[in-house]
């Protein structure tokens, strides 16, 4: 099988070019940055790495026409860039989503479609089911740019479903793991990564009680090969993550021990860190029960074990 990926030169990407690989596939990735995540798989001939954008319609065409299977990661991300430029957020999520969903539909060729937990918003009513009602804040707020643009992507999915094309949406619920960003930037776990391993205080906003669901990125990766090539997907919506709820209070202070750090904890305000333009969810939990039947997979890795193997990487890897 010939698989596509878009933004495959991620995290995300290219761990599952990695498990397709593995499988025997051939896999092509196209996407706009660098090749240091998946620099392990330069010289492998089943490997195809086109550094080029979603909006360069001809060579998107060109992959999507000889392709099986096309993963659409490419995207946005990060809360740097929610409230930093919230146009490019829009642009590439939705401007970009459309492009490769229309020549997909062309050519009847699968799309499995990376979302975002972040499309529930700050709804309430946990754990979230697929099909509960989104609660998102202010359009002045930019915060919520991000959660907008994937679900009008989700909407531009399920319309070219009802058309024809099979396609499938994965939404992920804090994913982490080896070669998960660069230190200091991107998500809260390689935030407290660089701190903890200088042994400085972790910045925890708020007073920390703020829940996440931290899901081991082998255990995406599994669930999200199974939305790709596994049986009665097509027009479905899946939480990609675990239900092990934990505070970011619990998550400083678990890395400050697993890493045997010197690090103390600091509390700053939201504010200081985002400026005006952020809002927090409180908690964020996925209802699993479509993920473990339908797919046939249960994130079962636990926290302390994944971020023992993320942070032996992380020192390891000098990323």
């Amino acid at each position: 099988m010939k698989v596509l990926i878009t933004g495959g030169g991620g995290f995300v990407g290219s761990h599952l070019a990695d498990a397709f690989l593995a499988r025997g596939d051939d896999v092509f990735i196209l996407d706009t940055g660098s090749v240091q995540k998946t620099r392990h798989l330069i010289g492998n001939q089943q490997f195809h790495y086109v550094r080029d954008s979603i909006f360069n319609i001809e060579i998107l065409e060109g992959l999507i026409a000889k392709c099986d299977l096309v993963y659409h990661l490419a995207a946005v991300v990060g809360v740097e860039h929610y409230v930093g430029d919230p146009y490019e957020v829009l642009n590439v999520n939705v401007n970009g989503t459309q492009n490769v969903l229309k020549l997909a539909f062309k050519h009847q060729k699968k799309v499995v479609f990376g979302s975002t937990s972040e499309v529930y918003g700050r709804n309430p009513k946990v754990p979230w089911h697929e099909d509960d009602d989104r609660v998102v804040g202010s359009t002045r707020i930019d915060r919520w740019c991000y959660s907008t643009s994937k679900a009008v992507g989700e909407h531009f999915c399920f319309g070219y479903h009802r058309m024809g094309l099979p396609v499938t949406i994965t939404r992920y619920f804090n994913v982490y793991g080896p070669r998960l960003d660069k230190l200091d930037v991107g998500r809260i776990i390689t935030i407290f990564m660089g701190q903890v391993l200088r042994n400085e205080p972790l910045t925890v906003i708020g007073d920390g009680e703020q829940t996440r669901c931290f899901t081991y990125i082998d255990d995406c990766i599994r669930a999200t090969m199974a939305a790709g090539i596994g049986s009665n997907t097509d027009g479905e919506v899946f939480n990609i993550g675990t239900n092990v709820e934990t505070t970011i209070l619990e998550l400083a202070k678990t890395m400050i021990d697993i890493a045997s750090s010197k690090s103390t904890i600091r509390f700053v305000t939201q504010e200081s860190v985002y400026g005006t333009s952020y809002e927090d969810i409180p908690r964020r939990v996925p209802d699993t029960t479509k993920m473990e039947t339908i797919l046939g997979v249960k994130a079962d890795t636990s926290l302390r074990d994944g971020l023992s193997k993320t942070i032996d990487w992380f020192r390891s890897a000098n990323f």
